[in-house]
This record gives structure tokens, C-alpha cells and sequence, in this order.
């Protein structure tokens, strides 16, 4: 199975993107990824499969939301308040089981990511 991430795009610092990624798998976590430049791929957020437990990357806690939306099999990392530092590409994943958490290890589905860039 090919998960496949939209929404990426060039925004200005402080604006917002909100990213897609479909097919979700309704029975597991979903998570979010994202890999800079030079740097290695690193956990931003996932959801639970009951859509009730989210986690997030410090950095990003009060500015991103991530939901998931199981009718459509669609996950979705809102964005707002975006930095810089938030340039990455971003790849969602499928975990291992339905309550997935940080490591990049308990995900075994991957997107080809979508590219954000944010300007200064």
C-alpha cells in the first residue's frame, strides 16, 4: 500500500498549510514525519486508531493538529503558525499497531512525503 501526502507548498512565516495523507489505515496509528535537509527524519505527530490519543514534538505542541478522519481514510496534519525551522519534507506513516508513538521504528507504511518550505 502507497500512502501519499498532500498539501505541501511554499507560505510565509506565521501562515498555515494543512496536509492530507490517504489511504489511512483505520485500525492503526497514523503518524507525521518530517526530514530537513541534511538532517534525519524526525517525529512530529500521530494519532491513535480510536482517534483519541495524539502525541506531538515539543516544538510543534499548540501549533499543529493532527486528526484523522476514518470514513474517508484520510489523516491530516493542520499547520498554523508555521517557522523556518518547520521547512522539511513530510512524510505520514502507517504504525504497527493502533497506538503507535514516537519512533520512526513503529511505523512500517510510508508516504513519499510532500515538501513545506516556510520564508522568512
Amino acid at each position: 500500500v502507497q500512502l501519499q501526502a498532500f498539501g505541501g507548498g511554499l507560505v510565509q512565516a506565521g501562515g498555515s498549510l494543512r496536509l492530507s495523507c490517504a489511504p489511512s489505515f483505520t485500525t492503526r496509528a497514523m503518524g507525521w514525519f518530517r526530514q530537513a535537509p541534511g538532517k534525519e527524519r524526525e517525529f512530529v505527530a500521530t494519532i491513535n486508531w480510536r482517534n483519541i490519543i495524539t502525541l506531538y514534538k515539543d516544538s510543534v505542541k499548540g501549533r499543529f493538529t493532527i486528526s484523522r478522519d476514518n470514513a474517508r481514510n484520510t489523516v491530516y496534519l493542520q499547520m498554523n503558525s508555521l517557522k523556518p525551522e518547520d521547512t522539511a519534507i513530510y512524510f505520514c506513516a502507517a504504525g504497527r499497531s493502533g497506538d503507535s508513538g514516537r519512533s520512526r521504528y513503529e511505523y512500517n507504511y510510508w508516504g513519499q512525503g510532500t515538501l513545506v518550505t516556510v520564508s522568512s
